[in-house]
C-alpha cells in the first residue's frame, strides 16, 4: 500500500509539471494556430502514441454501460476542455488563465458530492463562495475590457467541462487500465474535433517547424503522458482529493510564463488567483479527528 501510495504521488509529480507547462506551451502555439487546430493536432499526436502503448499489451475492452462514461469524458475534458482553454489562452495570459481553470477541483468536489456520494460539508460551501468571488475579482482586473472578460468566462467553461470529464472518468477507472481509459477518450476528443481538419492543414503548413515541434509536444508529453499519470493516480485515491493536487499547477505556470515568455498576471488577478485557490482549498480541508492525546489515562498509539 505504501509502494502504491508513492507511486500514485509521483505520478500526480509529473502530471501537475506537464500540466503547468502546457498553458505556456498553448499561450506561445496560440500566436499561429487557431483553438480548434491546436486542439485536434494536440489529440491526433496523443491518440497515435497512446495507441501504441495500448496495443502492445493485453487489453479490457469497455463493457456497452462504459461507452456513455467514455463520450462524456472524451467529448468534454479532451475535446470542449481543450478549445476553449486553448481560446481562453488568447485573451488572458497563462499564469491568469491558469488560476481560473484551476478552479476545476472545486466543481469536482460539488459534483463528487452529487454523483459519487463524497458528501456536502460546510468547508465545500464556504469554499464555493471564496473562490466564486476570486473568479469576480480576476474578471474585474480586466485592463482590456471585453477581450479579458470573454476569456475569463471561456476559462469557467474549461473548468467546467474538466470537472465533469473527471467525475464521469472515476467510475471507468475501477474496470479498466488508466491508459485504456485515457486512449478512448482522447480517440473520442480527436474524432469529434476533426471538423478542424481543414484549418490544422493549412496552419500547419504556414507555420514554423518550431511551432509544429511545440504541437507535438502537447501531444506527446501533456496529453499522452500527463493524462495516463493522471488516469493512473485517480484510480488510487478520490476524485477530490486528487483534483486538489492541481493547486500546484498555477504557481508554476507563472513561473515557467515569467521565465519562457516574460510575463505575469497583473496584480490584482493574483489577488483574484489567492481567493480561487484558497476556496478550493478550503472546500477540500479536513479537521483532523480528536484523539485521546491529552487524556492522562491514554496510551500511546502504536503505528501501524
Amino acid at each position: 500500500m505504501r509502494k502504491q501510495g508513492v507511486l500514485a504521488g509521483g505520478a500526480a509529480a509529473v502530471t501537475v509539471v506537464l500540466w503547468a507547462s502546457a498553458f505556456v506551451a498553448i499561450r506561445h502555439v496560440g500566436q499561429e494556430m487557431s483553438p480548434g487546430a491546436l486542439t485536434l493536432g494536440r489529440l491526433l499526436v496523443g491518440s497515435v502514441l497512446l495507441g501504441i502503448f495500448v496495443f502492445t499489451r493485453p487489453r479490457r475492452r469497455p463493457a456497452p454501460g462504459d461507452w456513455k462514461l467514455l463520450l462524456v469524458c472524451g467529448l468534454l475534458w479532451f475535446g470542449v476542455y481543450n478549445i476553449a482553454l486553448n481560446a481562453a489562452e488568447q485573451h488572458l495570459d497563462a499564469g491568469t488563465t491558469s488560476m481560473l481553470v484551476n478552479t476545476g477541483p472545486l466543481l469536482i468536489a460539488l459534483l463528487a458530492g452529487m454523483l459519487l456520494g463524497e458528501g456536502f460539508p460546510r468547508q465545500l460551501v464556504i469554499g464555493s463562495l471564496v473562490a466564486f468571488g476570486g473568479v469576480i475579482v480576476i474578471g474585474l482586473s480586466s485592463s482590456h475590457g471585453g477581450a479579458d472578460t470573454w476569456g475569463v468566462l471561456l476559462c469557467v467553461l474549461a473548468a467546467a467541462a474538466y470537472a465533469i470529464g473527471v467525475v464521469a472518468q472515476k467510475p471507468l477507472l475501477g474496470r479498466l487500465p488508466a491508459l485504456e481509459v485515457t486512449w478512448l477518450s482522447c480517440v473520442i476528443g480527436a474524432v469529434a474535433c476533426l471538423p478542424f481538419g481543414p484549418a490544422l492543414l493549412r496552419e500547419v503548413a504556414d507555420a514554423r517547424p518550431s511551432t509544429v515541434w511545440w504541437v507535438v509536444f502537447l501531444g506527446a508529453f501533456p496529453t499522452a503522458i500527463a493524462f495516463t499519470t493522471w488516469a493512473y493516480a485517480l484510480a488510487r485515491t478520490t476524485a477530490g482529493r486528487m483534483g486538489a493536487t492541481t493547486y500546484l499547477v498555477p504557481p508554476l505556470t507563472i513561473f515557467l510564463g515569467w521565465l519562457l515568455l516574460g510575463e505575469s498576471p497583473v496584480l490584482p488577478a493574483y489577488a483574484g488567483g489567492v481567493l480561487c485557490l484558497g476556496g478550493v482549498a478550503l472546500s477540500r480541508y479536513r479537521r483532523m479527528p480528536a484523539t485521546q492525546v491529552d487524556s492522562p489515562d491514554s496510551k500511546p498509539l502504536s503505528k501501524s
